[in-house]
């Protein structure tokens, strides 16, 4: 493995495990664990640029180094403004800029051994993830696993009455979920990827079981309609992208992996009945379709509270409320990403939203292609996850989304660079 490598594995690791660390053992870690992972990044882009990786994706850096001249100018005049301070503009520019400057140096700086090892370490995780949400969903709300070291029952988020919304090792919700989205596309990858052992076997349907399981005990409907979703896209891109002599082998892995799903039901027939029950109280109490339109685009309240030049970036994270002496871990604003967005940047606001529209229908266009030339669909897979991610996900706002979509975005950029990498190797 690479130094690259090396330093993107210890953020993801970082991201995974902080908050277990915050919940179980200390909250003072919080902001030293949060420091570690952005010094890391940091030393990643540092030392892609000094060793001219960079050059590997002239276009792409070209254009991201244009969008920060745009942010930091955009931020100065918010300043200038008086909407804003110095501290929230620094802020801004972590939330609107290091992660992703972070997701362009690994793509361009890592090899393919990092490539692998990243998707076996997130295998592994998944594996390991599991075992503790089961737990946590069979546990009432009061137990040790389920609360934090200052927090109480009330504090605990429930799918419903006695039954608690699974976090894994994050410290909240939104952690776990967007975990469970971005390894969808390595169980699935597994899955598709040829073994040479039996031992190879193995790890791809424990690994699926251990997603499903994880999928199944969330209590997120997010979680539940993503994972879903992936799945049926793993289905027919299994069948539509192999070749023809192949068809034969792909539909029996189809047949085998729909078996594994009914079995994993019977099992969690319990969880699955919560999830209905979740869905049923909450389409009583909000229109699902609103609560789409809402994450995809904006609440209504955004429009009519939307000024030109904005709040100042970074303004609506959890982290500038915590600076501001508001409720540590409190999103202002907006809670939907592209809310937030538009109060916080105002007119550069809208640019964003629309470039990351602009981003995930070209990135999922290539994927497509991609995935017809490599008979897989584990290219369309890792796309769609990412443009969710980059769409839906609370990256302006939350600590560990920013942090998550800078790895998911990395993955879908290291996809173009080893389109035929073998996740199992053959011995030399």
């Amino acid at each position: 493995m690479s130094r690259a490598g090396q330093i993107f594995l210890a953020v993801f690791f970082i991201l995974v495990y902080e908050g277990a660390v915050r919940k179980w053992a200390t909250g003072a870690a919080t902001l030293p664990l949060i420091a570690m992972r952005d010094l890391l990044a940091l030393a990643l882009i540092v030392m892609a640029w000094r060793r001219g990786h960079l050059r590997r994706n002239r276009k792409i850096t070209a254009a991201l180094f244009a969008w920060s001249l745009l942010v930091f100018g955009w931020g100065l005049l918010q300043l200038a403004g008086g909407e804003s301070s110095p501290v929230i503009f620094i802020l801004g520019l972590r939330f609107w800029l290091l992660y992703t400057w972070f997701a362009i140096a690994a793509a361009a700086s890592m090899n393919e051994a990092d490539y692998r090892a990243f998707i076996l370490m997130a295998a592994w995780m998944t594996l390991i993830m599991a075992p503790l949400a089961v737990v946590q969903h069979f546990s009432p709300p009061g137990s040790r696993i389920n609360t934090q070291l200052d927090g109480d029952e009330e504090s605990v988020f429930v799918a419903v009455s006695g039954v608690v919304r699974t976090t894994g090792t994050f410290s909240f919700t939104t952690g776990y979920s967007m975990f469970i989205a971005l390894v969808a596309p390595v169980v699935f990858g597994l899955l598709s990827a040829r073994k040479r052992r039996t031992s190879h076997k193995l790890l791809a349907i424990a690994t699926f079981a251990a997603f499903m399981a994880g999928s199944f005990v969330s209590g997120s409907r997010t979680t539940v309609i993503a994972s879903a979703m992936m799945f049926m896209v793993y289905l027919v891109g299994r069948l539509a992208f192999s070749k023809m002599k192949q068809k034969p082998t792909a539909a029996v892995a189809v047949v085998v992996a729909l078996a594994l799903f009914g079995i994993f039901t019977l099992f969690f027939q319990e969880a699955i009945l919560v999830t209905q029950t979740r869905f049923e109280e909450a389409s009583a109490v909000e229109d699902f379709w609103e609560r789409i339109v809402t994450i995809l685009v904006a609440e209504p309240h955004v429009f009519n509270s939307f000024n030109w030049l904005g709040a100042g970036i970074g303004y609506g994270s959890n982290l500038a409320n915590y600076v501001r002496g508001g409720a540590g871990g409190a999103i202002t604003l907006a809670e939907s990403e592209g809310g937030r967005l538009l109060l916080e940047g105002g007119l550069l606001g809208i640019v964003y939203v629309v470039l990351k529209l602009v981003v995930s229908v070209i990135g999922v266009a290539k994927s497509l292609r991609l995935s017809r030339k490599t008979n897989s669909p584990f290219p369309v897979i890792v796309w769609l996850t990412a443009a969710m991610a980059i769409i839906t996900w609370t990256a302006s706002g939350q600590l560990t989304a920013n942090g998550m979509i800078g790895i998911i975005l990395a993955f879908a950029l290291l996809l173009f660079r080893f389109p035929t990498l073998e996740i199992f190797r053959g011995r030399a």
